[in-house]
């Protein structure tokens, strides 16, 4: 009998019993039904369903009878704590030191075939819990599995509903492989994809394979995406829109068009493209020394009602009070480019950088208060001790603001995710984080998670903070 303890998480392998918080799942012996009290009782489906019925299909490009749906799932749980750190004074967007809090979500991802080379994907989830400081106090905030909006109670949302179209412009054929939101299917190099719906942006732009899901690899936000990217989304992430790649040699070009929030950071989105973003993205495969990598540029422009700084610094000036960017919002734009960098080093051992630009002078709309950005990693899987499975991560990020955004943190104005009320000496906010995930079976993993945040939200009279994190995740 193995067991192991971190906090409230309790693991024990012989008869299998995972306990998590809220989340309880116990195998005795053999495939049994998940009992999870907190609504997350949709997974027990996956459980009861063959995998030749989730994997639903051999690569062939003409679906049969049998693999006409696809059903997966996840359950990830995160729990985070701060240290003691320096704390002279504090904001409304402030990071508290001494704190914990804990997040958990599950999710379906079903699909159904329509016609050739057409999928239907729907994502329900089930949410519970809150980011630290409700999801403030740090540009680069420490979980991506914390959403904007967090609630004690169990609650239900959909968020992904789309339609992906895939039209094949040549006769050579790649094997893909069946995942969530994924068919097993074969693909030409050659080819467009169209994709219409409600999804993330970055479920098709800056996408990378070592620093891009925070359920299985790193957890920050700068470090998952680009800081600067602030791509369209409602408070959870999602946006609805249309995105169309196209697929030529070791180049794809990506197009997208968005729905942003009604207003900055909200949880609903403004329809009919009355508030839109456009993004566009190019991307390079390439072989370095035999090995596979990529280089992609993403643009965005932004196009909706959002605040010049200096103007909200000056009403404040003209009132007596804080910068209020809400009481001089009018229509205008606002725009930034990335760069995002993969590398295969070894066979076990990848490299990833992301650097980033957007515009300093206009209030940050949807993502978080970045207008500079440079991030680099490493990630090793475990062959090298005989656990293959397993991934060592470490990355580090710089992330900086422009002199107007500095101003007006200085003089009480909030950001989307920081303003300690005060911004006496702003500096360059660096974070270093690292995380070991050990994978205990083929779909459990368990991740034991460390960040260290120098200058949170730009401010040097605060911190230097440390952040310890676990986190299960379950696949099926």
């Amino acid at each position: 009998m193995l067991r192991i303890g971190v906090g409230v998480l309790r693991i024990e392998v012989g008869t299998l019993r995972l306990g998590v918080g809220t989340l309880r799942i116990a195998v005795h012996g053999r495939p049994g039904l998940p009992r999870i009290p907190m609504g997350l009782a949709c997974l027990a489906a996956l459980l009861l369903t063959p995998a030749h019925a989730r994997a639903a299909e051999a690569p062939d490009s003409t679906p049969g009878p049998a693999s006409r749906f696809a059903l997966f799932g996840q359950a990830t749980y995160v729990e985070q704590q701060t240290d003691g750190f320096h704390a002279p004074y504090s904001g409304p967007n402030s990071l508290s030191p001494s704190q914990g809090r804990e997040t958990t979500d599950a999710t379906l991802f079903l699909g159904a075939r329509l016609w050739k080379g057409a999928e239907l994907w729907l994502n329900p989830e089930t949410d519970e819990g809150f980011g630290l400081d409700d999801t403030l106090g740090v540009a680069g905030f420490p979980s991506g599995e914390a959403y904007k909006i967090g609630r004690d109670a169990p609650y239900f949302r959909l968020q992904r509903a789309f339609v992906r179209q895939t039209f094949n412009l040549g006769d050579d054929r790649t094997a893909v492989e069946a995942g969530p939101n994924q068919f097993a299917t074969s693909v030409s190099s050659d080819r467009i994809v169209v994709t219409v719906g409600k999804f993330s942006v970055v479920d098709v732009f800056d996408t990378n394979r070592y620093a891009h899901d925070p359920s299985q690899d790193f957890l920050n936000w700068t470090v998952i995406d680009a800081g600067t990217f602030d791509y369209a989304a409602d408070a959870w992430g999602y946006s609805v829109g249309a995105a169309g790649e196209w697929y030529i040699g070791p180049w794809t070009w990506r197009a997208g068009l968005f729905d942003l929030s009604n207003v900055p950071n909200s949880p609903i989105l403004e329809p009919c493209c009355d508030e839109y973003q456009t993004d566009l993205e190019m991307e390079h495969r390439h072989e370095l020394l035999g090995r596979p990598g990529k280089v992609a540029l993403t643009v965005f422009e932004s196009h909706a009602r959002m605040a010049l700084l200096q103007d909200a610094i000056d009403y404040g000036v003209d009132t007596g009070g804080s910068p209020d960017p809400a009481a001089v919002r009018a229509y205008r734009k606002r725009d930034g480019v990335s760069l995002d960098l993969e590398q295969q080093i070894t066979g076990d051992l990848g490299a990833f950088a992301r650097l980033g630009d957007a515009g300093g002078n206009v209030e940050t709309y949807e993502f978080t208060d970045v207008d500079r950005t440079v991030s680099l990693g490493l990630s090793l899987q475990g062959e090298r001790w005989r656990r293959p499975d397993d991934t060592l991560g470490l990355a580090g990020v710089v992330n900086a603001i422009s002199v107007e955004r500095q101003r007006y943190l200085a003089d009480g104005g909030l950001g989307i995710l920081v303003g300690d009320g005060q911004l006496p000496h702003p500096g360059h906010e660096n974070l270093i984080e690292t995380y070991y995930s050990w994978a205990i079976l083929p779909a459990l993993h368990v991740t034991l998670d460390y960040q260290w945040v120098e200058n949170p939200a730009y401010n040097r009279d605060r911190g230097p903070v440390s952040i310890v994190a676990a986190r299960v995740h379950l696949a099926l």
